[in-house]
């Protein structure tokens, strides 16, 4: 029994780990897999997206200024005019770069390629200039405007987002180029206020791979081409307008890396996302899933634990005791009997029995019913137990008969106990509903001889029950 136990108990515990684990390793898995294609498809080229949408956003405005300027009739008739006012353009400029919250405003002149700007002219261009590149670019440009990331020409230590218009008389002839210039920096907040919210690196750079703008904290690396684990990609990253690769990070973590190209600085946009962080949680979530496992495979071994032995002692019980009376049953009976001969034999003690009947019994099943029958067998029982000595086994051996087995007993001191009892249960009303039932007992005693045996034992002391009975019932016999 014990080994089928064990047996049961370590089944069901390698069930519960394998079954715990299969689900907790799978879901792990499933996560890993789930994070990654969520980080590459949808995450990155969000924030991408989200970049690109609030730079274009920011844009709006200045490029609208623009626009107006380039068709202002104060701008044209200025030009028309042989540019002899120097103030009143200066005036013009610092108005809007005042009014529209700009780093500067300009115009340049295709007539005698002065800048103006709100200080005044600043220099006067030439194509053989490689810092004046810009102007003759626009020049030539089909579209109205265009978008370019430079240094300032007032300020040649300062990177500014220029737009360019192009400035068109009435009959269609260029006159030059007019424009309002932003911060990088405003770029830059943008590109720190995402790597706080989403805690993601996010950096520019030019067509050659050259970092154009960063949160300027040293992380990234001048070049593309110089970063560890990017250098790989960056023939791939410059080469298509967008792009969503991996590389393994200096941690063996998955980084992923999401590119586009933003036409309007002609810059790459590049975001990247170690999923060190992610993958931890996921891997915190699977330890505290086997945790939570584990807490409650114990508390199901434990229960069931406590629950198979309450079983097992109740199928034991059932197995050995009588059901009705809770006396022990005949198989064992003759255990107990067997037992204490040998070790009456081998101490040299005396070993009695004593046989009891309840008298007229059938009566009062006949009279009262069954079940008075069995309230009547459970009370002779145990006022035969309050009776008897604890060292003592009672017996339920047929419907209303009973053997009390007495260790260390000789027979009259076996008939002192039956004699006992028999008044006992004479003076002992038994209420059954509204009615009070009395019933009498005939018992046989006998002391067992020894290495007798149980079968020996039983005739003899049965013989004496029936003397008793034959003599008037509700009285003891001992067998000589």
């Amino acid at each position: 029994m014990l080994r089928r136990k064990i047996y049961f108990v370590v089944g069901l515990t390698v069930l519960m780990v394998f079954g715990f684990m299969a689900t907790s390793l799978t879901s792990y898995f499933v996560a890993r897999e789930s994070l990654s294609n969520n980080i590459s498809d949808q995450m990155l080229p969000l924030t991408s997206d989200n970049i690109y949408s609030e730079i274009q956003r920011d844009l709006l405005r200045p490029i609208l200024i623009s626009s107006l300027m380039s068709t202002d009739t104060f701008v044209h008739d200025w030009a028309q005019s042989a540019e002899t006012d120097v103030v009143k353009i200066q005036e013009y400029l610092g108005q809007i770069q005042q009014q529209y919250g700009a780093i500067t405003a300009f115009f340049v002149s295709e007539r005698t390629q002065n800048y103006y700007h709100p200080d005044g002219i600043i220099k006067t261009l030439s194509p053989q200039d490689p810092e004046d590149a810009w102007y003759y670019r626009v020049r030539m440009l089909n579209q109205a405007y265009e978008v370019n990331v430079d240094l300032d020409t007032v300020d040649r230590n300062r990177m500014s987002i220029f737009i360019n218009y192009r400035v068109l008389g009435d009959d269609g002839d260029f006159i030059g180029v007019t424009g309002v210039g932003l911060a990088v920096s405003a770029v830059a907040s943008l590109i720190d206020n995402y790597q706080t919210r989403y805690g993601r690196e996010i950096y520019f750079v030019d067509r050659e791979g050259k970092v154009a703008l960063d949160r300027g904290d040293g992380y990234v690396a001048p070049r593309l081409q110089d970063m560890p684990g990017m250098a790989s990609l960056s023939t791939h990253i410059l080469a298509t307008p967008s792009a969503s690769l991996t590389y393994t990070g200096p941690d063996d973590a998955t980084v992923f890396v999401n590119s586009r190209l933003v036409p309007e600085f002609n810059w790459y946009l590049i975001v990247e996302q170690n999923s060190a962080s992610a993958e931890g949680l996921i891997r915190r979530t699977l330890l505290l899933n086997i945790l939570i496992s584990l807490v409650i495979m114990t508390i199901v071994l434990t229960g069931g634990h406590f629950t198979l032995r309450m079983y097992q002692g109740r199928l034991e019980e059932m197995a050995t005791t009588d059901m009705l009376t809770g006396a022990a049953n005949r198989h064992v009976f003759d255990g107990i009997f067997d037992q204490l001969a040998k070790s009456a034999k081998r101490k040299e003690k005396l070993v009695s029995l004593i046989s009891i009947d309840i008298d007229h019994f059938k009566e009062v099943n006949d009279s009262f019913g069954h079940q008075a029958g069995d309230l009547i067998i459970r009370s002779v029982a145990d006022i035969i137990r309050e009776h008897s000595r604890e060292s003592d086994t009672l017996c339920r051996w047929g419907g209303e008969e009973f053997l009390l087995l007495l260790d260390a007993c000789s027979s009259i001191e076996a008939a002192e106990i039956a004699e006992n009892i028999r008044k006992a249960v004479k003076r002992s009303p038994f209420m059954f509903g509204r009615e009070e039932i009395r019933v009498t007992l005939s018992c046989g005693v006998t002391q067992a001889l020894s290495g007798e045996s149980l079968d020996s034992v039983i005739a003899r002391v049965d013989a004496a029950l029936y003397r008793a009975k034959g003599e008037g019932r509700d009285r003891i016999n001992i067998a000589s």
